[in-house]
């Protein structure tokens, strides 16, 4: 039988997003609560169907808002410039994430 959230936790991830989450407690994660560590998770390893979900949910929006408050932290650069021109990001915003992403030793550590 399948749990069911503890009233006020959220609802439970679609099963189709386990395999996205093997390094953690699936079955512990609640959308909205956990709604942060789910959305990079998708936005970085997500297949198309867990994208389409996401977007769904959160909303085009709701992502786009998502990676304004964050700055893109998170997201590597080739994978900001997709979304800029998904949710028509601001240009300016999204070149200073990408020059600041390139400018960090760690970001060059190895090779994309």
């Amino acid at each position: 039988m399948p749990k069911r959230p503890v009233r006020g936790q959220g609802a439970a991830l679609p099963e189709a997003l386990r395999p996205l989450f093997w390094d953690v407690d699936f079955d512990a994660l609640r959308w909205p609560r956990d709604r942060d560590q789910v959305t990079l998770r998708v936005l970085t390893d997500g297949h198309l169907d867990a994208i389409v979900w996401l977007r769904r949910t959160l909303t085009d929006r709701g992502l786009k808002r998502w990676i304004l408050e964050r700055e893109g932290r998170g997201l590597d650069p080739r994978r900001l410039r997709f979304w800029q021109a998904v949710l028509a990001l601001p240009g300016r915003r999204v070149d200073a994430w990408v020059r600041s992403m390139r400018a960090d030793p760690w970001h060059r550590r190895a090779p994309r």
